[in-house]
């Protein structure tokens, strides 16, 4: 029993070495990209945002210009509590769109997450989607590397079309669904109403807030296209 007894306790020792062995090495692997994970998302971001308000339409660093989404609106929003940031597209100092985070919580396979541009006159300088979990070859036609839908919202506002028309098809609205999958394109064109709902609200706030911010100087041309 005594052997036994030395046998368990010896392989216990050798499990918690082990284990606090794998528990370095997971730490370590962690530490040595999470830069990298955090540079890549930044460089996902800086392109969608470009993709909607082009370099050459604005004066300003989008991806340091911001502020943050007022907690009476994340819920309209699809928002948790973390927050998010809305970015601001200048020319000088003056404001000439905001880009705004939006969750649409409804998606086929759970959420979609958006930023959604706004031009100062209320009109969508235009609508990406950042990640999503909907079925390949049906639901991820809201990706624009797949499908040019998420084009079409370009230019409309909440009056064109007018509220009663912020639907797909089906439900007898303005807006295209998929063969085959209604739930995700109405999901999508719901909460970007919701989203231009969102600034007509608080549009005076935002863009006095805005326009107190000093502007953030973007980099050069040669400078954004090396990444």
């Amino acid at each position: 029993m005594a052997t036994l007894g030395k046998s368990i306790s010896f392989n216990s020792v050798v499990l918690g070495i082990f284990a606090l062995i794998t528990a370095s090495l997971l730490a370590g692997t962690y530490l040595g990209t999470k830069d990298r994970i955090a540079d890549a998302k930044r460089e996902v971001a800086k392109r969608a945002l470009l993709e909607i308000i082009p370099l050459e339409q604005h004066s300003n660093d989008l991806l340091m210009d911001t502020l943050p989404v007022p907690a009476n609106f994340l819920h309209t929003l699809g928002l948790d509590d973390e927050g998010g940031d809305i970015n601001i597209a200048r020319q000088g100092d003056e404001p000439i769109a905001v880009i705004v985070p939006a969750v649409a919580p409804d998606g086929y396979n759970g959420d979609i997450q958006l930023i959604v541009g706004i031009n100062i006159d209320g009109t969508l300088a235009g609508v990406r989607t950042i990640s999503h979990h909907e079925t390949p070859g049906l639901g991820d036609k809201i990706d624009l590397k797949k499908s040019d839908w998420i084009l079409g919202f370009n230019g409309k506002s909440l009056t064109n079309p007018p509220p009663s028309q912020w639907k797909v098809k089906k439900d007898k609205g303005d807006f295209d669904q998929f063969t085959g999958a209604t739930i995700t394109p109405r999901a999508v064109v719901k909460q970007v109403y919701k989203t231009l709902k969102y600034y007509n609200e608080d549009q005076e706030r935002l863009l006095k807030a805005a326009r107190k911010k000093p502007a953030v100087t973007h980099q050069t041309s040669e400078e954004a296209n090396n990444g």
